[in-house]
């Protein structure tokens, strides 16, 4: 079987400003060879610490950055034959911090009609708009209403409603939850698992926390200084870790929540 997206080694250079990163011709790898492969409906928990190279590694598939060596299959078709609307169309993208990532000058049923014009009839956007609204759990009149007079778990809701308003297959989340208070953080990780369940998402969520890749993912790819340390099934890697990284990751989780 063909796998939904497929990335064959793939690296991405930029130039030196310092860091940690290896060097290489005046540049510094972000990523370094990295290679994995996902089915329709699977999850993938893309794991390590900041400077990682997970959030290059989601841009790439993204669309947002091209990669310097390697590259991305969607069904067996290389993402340089898309255009870039029909990528989108197939991947999108929940960012951390939903503030950054909503049009404060736009009302919510405007953010979401925009993207879902390309899929209904004109006649029909003001029906699909409820309908992306109430899949999030908000109520109709949000539409009226702009970003500014949500809450941090809110605005999150709306940022998924748009990114899933196009009919995306793949939908990456990064650290979506992060910025939350605790108690939003498990109503947002449970929205995103019953949109996975009910649209047949694959998912890449990318995260430190190793709690919530293990509630929310099969598989998991630690990555360190832009390097695959470690992969395979989450449960098997979280309980049997192979790699320093991934133990030290391990060892910053409380134990009562391990």
């Amino acid at each position: 079987m063909t796998p939904q997206i497929e990335i064959q080694k793939l690296g991405k250079a930029y130039p030196v400003r310092g860091g940690i990163f290896q060097t290489q011709r005046g540049s510094v790898l972000a990523l370094n060879g990295v290679s994995v492969s996902l089915n329709a409906g699977e999850s993938l928990g893309l794991v390590g610490e900041s400077g990682s190279g997970k959030t290059t590694l989601a841009r790439i598939l993204a669309g947002f950055l091209a990669p310097s060596e390697g590259r991305v299959l969607w069904e067996g078709r290389p993402q340089s034959g898309f255009s870039r609307s029909e990528w989108a169309g197939q991947v999108q993208m929940v960012f951390q911090d939903p503030s950054a990532s909503l049009n404060p000058k736009l009302s919510v049923g405007t953010l979401l009609a925009e993207p879902l014009r390309r899929r209904v009839g004109r006649d029909d956007v003001a029906a699909a708009v409820e309908s992306s609204l109430a899949d999030v759990g908000l109520p109709p009149d949000a539409r009226s209403h702009y970003p500014h007079q949500f809450s941090g778990g809110q605005k999150q809701r709306i940022a998924i409603a748009r990114a899933l308003a196009v009919g995306p297959k793949l939908l990456i989340a990064d650290e979506p939850v992060s910025a939350l208070d605790l108690s939003v953080q498990a109503q947002i990780l449970n929205l995103l698992a019953d949109l996975r369940d009910r649209f047949h998402l694959t998912l890449i969520l990318i995260s430190h926390d190793l709690t919530v890749v293990r509630q929310m993912t099969d598989r998991v790819l630690i990555l360190d200084k832009g390097q695959t340390v470690e992969t395979g099934s989450t449960e098997k890697v979280l309980s049997h870790p192979a790699h320093g990284t991934t133990r030290a990751l391990l060892d910053a989780v409380p134990v009562m929540l391990r």
